[in-house]
């Protein structure tokens, strides 16, 4: 079946006039960053129709006569046909929001022979750079690249009055194109023993947002550390027999997290795959990574305290080596200073950043980093 996707035209490919809304005029042509390289790319590396849909207000009235949209309209399809970008379609509303048109955005009205059968539209894409788009994508029954800065943008989306499922926050076409062609790297585990409950979801190419709950806060404090500064999306519930001791429910979390890496991390193609410190006031920590496969920990870092906060000690070097067992990763840790809580914080902020340096991914080199052809 044939795939679309269905691209908003003013503050997607074009940047819109911040006065009067209109591009009526050649002055105010000015493409979108990174629009065309991306798109070129799109184009020709993968198998989308490229359908543009906008809304142009009173098109053809006083209000916006048609001779004034034209010439910018044309030599903005002059120049990406130029860079090798061509539309298969392109339909524009010229509706004012008081008529209530079916055509008009985010109706389908205008796209109903994209709704016939003959194309997959669970598997095609609504990229536009507002929240109506991504209204457009639920109509559709298509997913939604909403393409905006990412601070804000998860607080905007849940308030958005009808409810938008299948939309992923693109700050860049760079970003846009990254997951139109290497897709998502989000995975979630589910792990239940006797001896504990746990739920793991992981989000490779998220911002930093953490939901965690273990029941040992330190803990939660530390793993809130691995999301917030590796930059992504990191969910993590556990119930635990903290009634016994505390061992199983940090052994299996760090079980559940490291399946749950190896598998958003997919087969790896385009990652950085190493990662390399940081100071943390007195204490001077250093995590080196490496995707390749093989888990191996080295472990160079005491603690002179029993606990901090409500995790024991003894626990950290258990927590590293089940966590490189279960994400089949190198760890080399080293770690000095006189603060045992800013250590320990240190290597989780050490790790993180590590894991954000690793994961990079690049689309325009998308080879396995590896001479052996697996990792």
């Amino acid at each position: 079946m044939k795939r679309a996707l269905f691209i908003d035209r003013d503050g997607t490919l074009v940047k819109e006039p911040p006065v009067d809304f209109q591009l009526d005029s050649l002055e105010k042509l000015e493409f979108v960053p990174k629009v065309m390289r991306n798109l070129y790319f799109i184009r020709r590396r993968l198998d989308f129709e490229l359908v543009m849909v906008s809304n142009q207000d009173g098109l053809g009235t006083p209000s916006f006569p048609e001779e004034t949209f034209w010439p910018a309209h044309n030599m903005m399809l002059k120049t990406l046909a130029g860079e090798g970008i061509v539309f298969d379609d392109i339909r524009i509303d010229p509706s004012v929001p008081e008529e209530n048109s079916p055509n008009r955005k985010p109706r389908t009205g205008m796209l109903t022979d994209y709704m016939t059968g003959e194309y997959d539209l669970e598997r095609s894409f609504v990229i536009g750079d507002r929240l109506t788009d991504m209204e457009l994508a639920r109509n559709l029954g298509a997913k939604g690249i909403w393409l905006r800065p990412a601070k804000g943008a998860e607080e905007e989306l849940a308030a958005y009055p009808v409810a938008l499922p299948s939309v992923r926050i693109a700050e860049d076409w760079d970003k846009v194109a990254e997951l139109l062609f290497a897709g998502e790297r989000r995975a979630s585990v589910r792990r239940v023993t006797k001896e504990t409950d746990i739920f793991v979801e992981w989000d490779l190419d998220g911002y930093g947002k953490t939901d965690i709950s273990t029941g040992l806060g330190f803990f939660d404090h530390m793993l809130e550390q691995i999301g917030k500064h590796s930059g992504t999306d990191l969910t993590i519930r556990v119930k635990g027999d903290l009634g016994v001791d505390e061992h199983h429910t940090i052994e299996d979390t760090a079980l559940a997290l490291g399946e749950a890496l190896a598998k958003a991390l997919g087969d790896k193609r385009g990652i950085e795959r190493y990662g390399y410190c940081l100071p943390m006031d007195d204490c001077l920590c250093s995590v080196a990574l490496d995707f390749g496969g093989r888990p191996w920990l080295v472990w160079d870092a005491e603690f002179r305290r029993e606990r901090i906060g409500d995790m024991p000690t003894e626990m950290f070097l258990h927590f590293f080596k089940s966590l490189s067992d279960a994400a089949r990763m190198n760890l080399n840790i080293r770690a000095e200073g006189a603060n045992e809580h800013h250590k320990i914080e240190g290597i989780f902020k050490a790790l993180a950043r590590s894991i954000k340096m690793a994961i990079r991914r690049d689309i325009y080199k998308y080879v396995l980093p590896s001479t052996k052809g697996t990792l």
